[in-house]
């Protein structure tokens, strides 16, 4: 399982239990964050911690710049998970089907378990979902193979994507970085993949004034 990016980034605040009288009821939740993961600044920080395991799913092989995390859904205050224990088993078929998507079958099964079961889909509808979701938004051509590191200010990141995709707004978006590196671009959709507001995710974005984008590698 690729743990490590499940712990590299998550969603946004504490356990939804504390925070919505829905406590984790599948399908009921208020809009998804669909997490878009900076693979270079993945890679680079698993290089650090020595993940070879983790890096080569996605670090070696084809190139990759952002990449799908995840379909998260939300509350307007929190966020289910786990909503069955266990969770009904992903069928292997569509595990492989998303790899195009989601470099790495141990993300692949987590994101169902942790988010899938939450959205009251079954799992083939839930990662039809996650591609038309990833369908709907184009990723500004600049980052689409970044030859060398680029230093950036967040909002710049969040401007470009917002010119991609001329119905996204700045409430809609939220940029979020570790201490030196951009890790995610996260994008609100209502449940019917539609641009909406998010207030306590745009809360959450990078406060930094300039974070590093590692280069796309591998290829």
């Amino acid at each position: 399982m690729i743990a490590c990016l499940a712990l590299l980034v998550g969603p946004l605040v504490a356990p939804a239990g504390a925070q919505d009288r829905r406590q984790n009821a599948p399908g009921a939740f208020d809009f998804y964050v669909l997490s878009l993961s900076w693979s270079p600044s993945f890679c680079a920080e698993a290089e650090e911690r020595g993940g070879r395991g983790s890096r080569s799913q996605q670090c070696s092989g084809r190139p990759y710049s952002f990449v799908v995390h995840g379909l998260w859904p939300q509350y307007e205050a929190g966020y289910p998970e786990y909503c069955e224990q266990p969770s009904p088993r992903l069928p292997r078929n569509i595990m492989t089907s998303m790899l195009d998507l989601m470099p790495a079958p141990g993300l692949i099964y987590n994101e169902w378990d942790k988010h899938g079961t939450c959205s009251g889909l079954s799992a083939k509808a839930y990662f039809e979902a996650i591609r038309k979701a990833r369908a709907a938004i184009k990723i500004p051509e600049e980052f689409l193979d970044l030859a060398q590191a680029k230093t950036v200010a967040p909002a710049a990141v969040e401007e470009a994507f917002i010119k991609a995709n001329p119905k996204l707004t700045t409430s809609a978006i939220a940029v979020t970085c570790n201490r030196t590196r951009l890790s995610e671009v996260r994008i609100c959709l209502s449940k019917d993949l539609e641009f909406r507001s998010c207030d306590e995710v745009d809360r959450q974005a990078c406060r930094r004034d300039e974070v590093n984008m590692p280069p796309v590698r591998g290829g």
